[in-house]
């Protein structure tokens, strides 16, 4: 089978596909033939040698999937450790979703690495209920545009960021309230005039150091922010007494790391909670870009260059259609 190897030098990536003999599955796992494999800013980290997949998973690069289950025939899109980006991908049983009905198999991909991260952070790790105001950096991501929707679907008031000013319309598109620009003091006075001091219950926060004072100074009571990532950074300077003032919690939060088992219990969870909301419309993969595995590199290099606006997916060659 086909996989990608992607390399960066200087900024620049480059990506070849190179032939490797097909995955094994092992006891409880399930040979899936992928349709499509969606890009992460996990993938960025790996090429650069600076977050590899936890031990005895694959290699290769790629956290998502949408494909065909090879001995059933079963429409599926999977939450993956790695090995997503190949033809084919052993898949732990627990880890996959049915593809919705009527949603084409290119698009399924774009479901379980943005949506479970969305959901595992505001639902399991944040505590969200209807009501809350929630906080979400990066909003014009894959992950912040499902993100934004996740929230509103649970009947949040949802502002979201973006550092460029053309991204701002794909957030309130996506249903934000209140869309704003994360550069200098901008967003604290902005949320501050649109919902009055110490507002937000929840921080979603992929940024990292440039965004942790001005999460706290918009803060609730008891609020919550939740780092799941570094985008400008690893190393902040915490004001502990306005911490101890709000009653704040601050959460690290990762995906990829968590055991097996546990990640079987998140997806069972998102499987009752969430899932139907894409057959019923009100939940739904916003799509970037859609390339071959030949031209990934463009994929690749449009991420880095924060060109996107929702999914970058790779199509490996399977059905478009809906079921």
């Amino acid at each position: 089978m086909r996989h990608l190897h992607v390399a960066e030098t200087r900024g620049v990536y480059t990506a070849t596909l190179r032939n490797t003999t097909p995955p094994v599955p092992r006891s409880g796992e399930v040979l899936v033939r992928v349709a499509a494999s969606g890009l992460n800013r996990a993938d960025l980290s790996q090429i650069a040698g600076r977050y590899p997949p936890p031990p005895g998973e694959s290699e290769i690069l790629g956290m998502e999937v949408s494909g065909v289950v090879e001995s059933t025939g079963a429409r599926v899109c999977a939450l993956l450790a790695g090995g997503g980006h190949a033809e084919q991908v052993a898949v732990p049983a627990g880890h996959f979703l049915l593809v919705p009905a009527g949603m084409d198999l290119v698009s399924a991909a774009g479901i379980p690495e943005a949506f479970l991260t969305a959901f595992v952070n505001l639902v399991v790790e944040a505590g969200l209920k209807a009501g809350d105001t929630v906080l979400i950096h990066a909003g014009a991501s894959g992950v912040g545009l499902a993100a934004i929707q996740v929230a509103k679907h649970l009947g949040a008031r949802v502002a979201a960021t973006t550092r460029t000013a053309a991204k701002l319309a794909a957030l309130t598109g996506a249903g934000a309230d209140l869309a704003v620009l994360s550069e200098g003091k901008r967003l604290a006075a902005e949320l501050e005039q649109a919902w009055g001091p110490g507002a937000v219950d929840i921080v979603l926060d992929p940024v990292g150091s440039a965004t942790l004072g001005p999460n706290l100074q918009g803060l609730a009571v008891g609020g919550r922010v939740i780092v799941i990532s570094t985008l400008s950074g690893s190393k902040a300077e915490l004001d502990l007494e306005l911490l101890m003032k709000r009653r704040a919690r601050l959460i690290g939060s990762t995906l990829r790391s968590r055991s097996r088992e546990e990640k079987a219990r998140l997806v069972t969870r998102f499987r009752e909670e969430l899932l139907p909301a894409f057959a019923s419309g009100a939940l739904r993969v916003i799509v970037d870009a859609v390339f071959p595995p030949e031209r990934a590199a463009e994929a690749f290099q449009r991420m880095r260059e924060n060109r996107n606006v929702g999914k970058l997916l790779l199509d490996w060659g399977s059905p478009l259609g809906p079921a």
